[in-house]
């Protein structure tokens, strides 16, 4: 895996990320750190991307166990450390699923393999922060 990411520019805390697939995404810092608020904060994006891993094992566990999935989100809310490096201390992911006759104990086995098994991301965020996990079906 590869990407490249480039600094906008010396009147800026902008930058352009490109990955090995061929997409880009522009980060920025908050005014009060020299940005202009023009994209996402680094950290928003690592949060995020961890939340785009479990949602992806989530589906792709639910699909391959039969369940009719309609739609998954996941809310991530964290905590840093106040003192650098600022790492997450505690995340609280919070699962709406929504499909038609989604079997409970089939939902909740998707997302405890996600974490304790498939997702990266989690796994290394694990590693400093305290994982809270809470999920709802929502019947489609």
């Amino acid at each position: 895996m590869e990407t490249l990411v480039r600094w906008t520019g010396p009147d800026t805390m902008s930058f352009v990320a490109e990955t090995g697939s061929g997409h880009a995404v522009v980060m920025d810092g908050a005014p009060e750190g020299g940005g202009r608020n023009l994209g996402p904060r680094p950290m928003e994006m690592v949060l995020l991307g961890t939340g785009g891993c479990t949602a992806y094992d989530v589906v792709l566990i639910l699909r391959k166990s039969g369940q009719d999935v309609r739609g998954c989100e996941v809310a991530l809310t964290a905590d840093r450390a106040e003192t650098d490096p600022k790492v997450f201390t505690r995340i609280g992911f919070r699962f709406t699923v929504r499909g038609r006759g989604l079997k409970p104990n089939v939902v909740e086995r998707a997302i405890k393999l996600s974490h304790d098994k498939y997702c990266s991301a989690t796994a290394m965020l694990a590693k400093t922060a305290e994982i809270t996990i809470d999920w709802t079906i929502v019947e489609d």
